[in-house]
């Protein structure tokens, strides 16, 4: 099993399905994308550079953070 980094490149990680928002499809490409990885853990990366750097984070992450965004925690951030 291939071994995940943080800060690999998201060229490196094969055989994944990217996904990304549907709100971010007319957006002019400014959009994360995650994949889910045979380790159980999500790669993230920035559509607008898709060989560039993941950011590779546990379920538990995950789930953390969607929990703290269905609670408006992080809009403050893009007001």
């Amino acid at each position: 099993m291939q071994g995940f980094t943080n800060g690999m490149s998201a060229a490196l990680i094969e055989d994944v399905a990217w996904i990304k928002a549907q709100a971010s499809y007319g957006d002019g490409g400014e959009c994360v994308e995650l994949a889910g990885l045979p380790t159980g853990d999500v790669a993230i990366r920035n559509s607008r550079d898709p060989e560039g750097a993941t950011l590779i984070a546990t379920r538990g992450e995950i789930r953390a953070f969607l929990d703290g965004a269905k609670r408006n925690e992080f809009d403050h951030l893009i007001a």
